[in-house]
Parts: structure tokens; sequence; C-alpha cells
């Protein structure tokens, strides 16, 4: 098979049926083979009834039904495990991600040896201040931390060769990191193609101004674990160890500065009448908890359950 898409949706049954249209149409002009993997995503509307109808007539469409809304990264963690393409297409349902693009994301991918291929929404048809502007400031940030020059890694029109998607885990809110992922993994050849935006169709935008937020808290975790995440040890053994170096050394000075005063005759408050004997102490206590939270990190690693389970409810 050449192409697997994929279609995380959340209330999108309005665009469905175009979108399902405008894919077909263009897999057919290009003589492609290919599968379209619908993920509802605990959708309160139609949308599952439309996938089902549309699966009737298309035998080239498959369906998961989650139970309740989980998100976009289990969404996608999902569609992965069972795609079958050679690439590997995933796009939004709202038809602000045009099909037309899929040709040219498939021939960087098959032929030009790009591992994963990641669009750039160079014009976008959203508010200025409400997703241009903090957008811009996020991916600055975001090129900084993870060294890779994509001018807008979260967008949901992306390219991925089928072994990337196989060696890269998407969970909680990574999606926003996939090239970062595949980075990690391994990946070196990570591009980005500018493609058209359109306006949206139907229905509302699912993702608020918190996204933001929570992406740079993300962006965080993900720097953390794809630096220590193996070993933790090493990020909260080596800091535990110099507070409790730091604190034990000051803990030293104040009790010589007492031994002192009492060899040589001269008045001193009492060790526990002054801050710093509290402050030393303190600073010890921290540097344990750090060590131990080191230790701790690193049995849980070696030990995690799986944290990819979701309820599916029905799957065609």
């Amino acid at each position: 098979m050449d192409i697997s898409v994929i279609v995380p949706l959340y209330n999108e049954e309005e665009s469905l049926p175009e979108l399902y249209s405008w894919i077909a149409r263009v897999m057919e002009q290009h003589g492609f083979s290919y599968e379209i993997i619908f993920i509802n995503d605990g959708s309160t509307d139609q949308s599952w009834k439309v996938i089902t109808q549309l699966q009737q007539q298309a035998p080239e469409i498959k369906g998961i039904k989650f139970r309740r809304n989980y998100g976009k990264s289990p969404a996608l963690f999902c569609g992965f495990e069972r795609a079958e393409g050679d690439v590997v297409i995933t796009m939004d349902a709202d038809l602000q991600d045009s099909p037309d693009e899929i040709p040219e994301l498939y021939d960087m991918v098959a032929n030009q040896g790009y591992d994963l291929v990641s669009g750039w929404k160079k014009k976008r048809h959203d508010g200025t201040f409400t997703k241009n502007i903090p957008s811009k400031i996020y991916n600055a940030t975001a090129r900084k931390v993870t060294g890779l020059a994509l001018h807008d890694m979260n967008c949901g029109l992306k390219a991925y060769r089928n072994e990337v998607v196989k060696n890269i885990e998407v969970y909680g809110e990574m999606h926003r990191y996939i090239p970062y992922l595949a980075k990690v993994a391994g990946f070196k050849k990570i591009g980005e193609k500018v493609v058209s935006h359109q306006a949206r169709k139907f229905g509302t935008t699912k993702f608020g101004l918190n996204r933001f937020v929570n992406g740079y808290l993300d962006l965080f975790s993900l720097w953390f674990l794809a630096r220590f995440g193996k070993r933790p040890m090493h990020f909260f053994g080596f800091w535990g160890s110099v507070m409790f170096l730091l604190g034990f050394i000051a803990v030293l000075v104040v009790g010589g500065m007492k031994w002192y005063a009492l060899a040589t005759g001269t008045r001193s408050p009492l060790v526990t009448s002054t801050p710093y004997f509290y402050l030393a102490l303190t600073t010890m206590i921290l540097g344990t908890q750090l060590f131990l939270s080191g230790f701790l990190g690193e049995l849980i690693s070696r030990n995690s359950t799986e944290r990819n389970n979701y309820n599916i409810e029905k799957e065609i």
C-alpha cells in the first residue's frame, strides 16, 4: 500500500463527506493505493454514523471510535499502530488541510529520502492575536529548544515513512512535537513544505489559548525526557548531591564557628538560634529528596506500565 491517511476528528460530521471525496479524488488522479483511517475521538455529534456510512461505500475507509474524548495524541497513536502504507499522511478533519498536498508530500518521503516532512502554513486564515502571533512565539521557542529549523512544528498536515510512526510513542499532548520525537528516535532527515491553509468551512475550532501554555509545559517535559528520561539519576542525583554537599559544608562551617567560639571563650549565640543552621539543614534535606527522586525515577523507568491503553468502543 502506498499511503495511509490518518484523520483524527472530534465533532466534524459536516466536513467528513467532503474530506473523503477530496482525498479519494486526489488518490485516483495519481494512481495511489491507499487507506483512510478516521479516529473518532469521542464525538458527541453524528460523526461516527457518517464514517460508517462512508465505509459501506468505500472499503478503503477504516474507523476507530473512542468511548470518550482522549485527545489528538491518543488518536494519532492508535492510527499509527494500524497504518499499513509505505508513507503515512496525517491531516485534520476540518478541511483546513488540503489533500492536494498529498502527492508532493508523498514524493518527498518516498523518492527524496525524507523521514518526516512537516507542513508549514506560511499564510494562515486564523486570528492574528489569538493564533498567529502566539503560534510564531511558540514555534520560535520550539526551534531553539529542539534544534529543528521548522516554522510550524504543530501543523496537522505531515508525512512520515512508515518506519517512523512505528518507532515513536505519541502520548499525552505530545503530538505538537512529533518531529522532535522522531529526531530523538534517531531519524535525521526531517524537512518541511509550505502548504496551503484553508479557511474553516464548518464548525468551530477545538483548540483554545490554553494549548500554548500546555505546549510550553509539554516542550519542557519532552526536552527533559529526551535528555534524562532513561537516566533520571543523572539529573536528580547530580543536583541532589550538590545541594546535600553545600548544606553539609554549611553545617560544618556553623559548627566550626561555634567550636571556635567555645575554644576561645568568645561569647556566641546558640547554633539553633541562627538562620544559617536551618538553611543548611533544609538544603541537605532537599538534596536528599532530589537524590531519592532520581533513584525512584530509575525504578519507575525500568518498570513502567503501558500508558497508551485507550477504551475503543468500535472499530471498522
